[in-house]
């Protein structure tokens, strides 16, 4: 079994959804996860703020205005007159579902079960067109399967028990579709993986399903060694080990999301993302070896905000960290960089929504600073601290560039570096120049 995951620009209109139906043609089985059409989504959660503000019509005329988009894909994406009617009846269910909150009270219940309709939409519109095609296929729902906890975190013992039952319903069934992002909580209620959930899906799928492999489709050919956004001249890496592609995700690489990686590590299944555009290319593999010496990808993390608490009376003092790192726990407010002196200890969070509360809390332990508009580089490789001559050519590549944190050691994969925002474009043209050798098309 294969797991194969589509993003939303892979299925984002009927052109490319045709593209991807071709791409899963094989006697191989396999479960498809697709996203929401791209834009959906974003849509989706500008209806739910109006649906909250209680403005009722503009809620009205985003909702109006999806539709009107959805009828589009329908009229592009089949040529039977049947197909067209039961997906023009389909859309205009789930659209009247999502109408229905204009009309009663919006919670944040209702928020994500509006949040779930992009991928109930998209994987029956996809199921519509393979029967169209006469190709032998099942829509599984993955709310019969995919389950939160009361922590929010993955029931994967539910997943498999329960992914199990639904396949053994159909035996002599090959192709599976479902829909990544969503699921039900500990309550039974829709809910979400969060955002870029889909890659979340997949790999516990793959996991739960104990897949040969787990496929990452995207717009990219693989995950790069800088961000091609913004710097010329990046390229594929052909080969990352579970713990290199997990930080490269955490630290800004979008084309994977973070949590994605771990349940195919604990199930040592490789992990392959591929590009839609072209799926001739040979995109990047993960597996548990990490192959090569050298420096292999640099990533960035942005709207990071430093913080700083001084304090020379008590920092030596026995618990101090303790009772810093407990007032960010309250608060469920993850710490990213961390870097101690005799007088001081500077911390890093890319959360911000209780910074005040926190900074109020810091206070009582000494005097505190906060740096917002920074961001986080992060320069990953194999056995960084290990080799000789690796920090040394980070470091003289920015020494232009004013270097608030480092944080060197915590990882053998990973050095990361604080700096200000508006030094980011720079800081990472410097670094592809400074350390980067072409060869052949993958990283030296």
């Amino acid at each position: 079994m294969k797991i194969l995951k589509f993003g939303g620009t892979s299925v984002g209109s009927a052109e490319r959804m045709r593209a991807v139906a071709s791409l899963i043609q094989s006697d191989e089985p396999k479960i498809v996860v697709l996203s929401a059409m791209s834009g959906t989504t974003n849509a989706l959660v500008q209806i739910a703020e109006k649906l909250y503000q209680n403005n009722n019509q503009e809620a009205k005329a985003l909702i109006d205005a999806l539709l009107n988009k959805y009828k589009q894909v329908v009229e592009d994406f089949y040529t039977s007159a049947d197909i067209k009617k039961k997906a023009h009846e389909l859309i205009n269910n789930h659209f009247e579902f999502i109408r229905s909150f204009t009309l009663d009270l919006f919670t944040i219940h209702e928020e994500r079960a509006v949040l779930a309709q992009g991928e109930l939409l998209s994987t029956a519109l996809f199921q519509f067109y393979l029967e169209e095609q006469g190709i032998s296929s099942v829509l599984l729902p993955a709310l019969n399967f995919m389950k939160i906890d009361e922590n929010e975190e993955p029931d994967a013992e539910y997943i498999a028990k329960n992914l199990q039952v639904e396949l053994a319903k159909y035996p002599d069934t090959n192709l599976f579709i479902t829909q990544g992002y969503i699921c039900r909580n500990a309550f039974g209620e829709i809910d979400n993986l969060k955002r870029g959930g889909s890659d979340y899906s997949a790999s516990l799928i793959g996991a739960a399903a104990d897949a040969s492999e787990i496929q990452i489709w995207t717009d990219i050919d693989g995950m790069h060694n800088n961000d091609p956004r913004i710097v010329k001249n990046t390229y594929p890496i052909a080969e990352l080990s579970f713990d290199e592609a997990a930080e490269l995700a955490y630290f800004g690489a979008k084309i994977l999301h973070p949590s994605s990686v771990l349940p195919a590590k604990q199930k040592n299944i490789p992990v392959k993302l591929l590009n839609t555009m072209e799926p001739e290319a040979k995109g990047t593999i993960i597996t548990s070896e990490s192959k090569g010496g050298s420096i292999k990808a640099v990533a960035a993390k942005d709207d990071i905000t430093a913080i700083k608490i001084k304090s020379g009376r008590m920092l030596l003092a026995y618990g101090f960290l303790r009772s810093v790192f407990e007032v960010f726990e309250r608060y469920k407010t993850p710490i990213d960089m961390i870097t101690t002196s005799e007088v001081a200890v500077s911390l890093t969070i890319d959360n911000a929504k209780f910074l005040n509360k926190i900074v109020t809390e810091l206070k009582e332990f000494g005097q505190v600073e906060v740096d917002t508009d920074q961001s986080i580089i992060c320069v990953v490789g194999d056995f960084i601290a290990e080799r000789s001559g690796s920090g040394l050519k980070i470091f003289e590549a920015l020494k232009a560039i004013p270097l608030r944190m480092i944080s060197y050691g915590g990882s053998k994969n990973n050095i990361s570096l604080l700096i200000n925002t508006s030094d980011k474009v720079e800081a990472l043209t410097r670094l592809n120049d400074g350390i980067f050798e072409r060869n052949n098309g993958e990283q030296a």
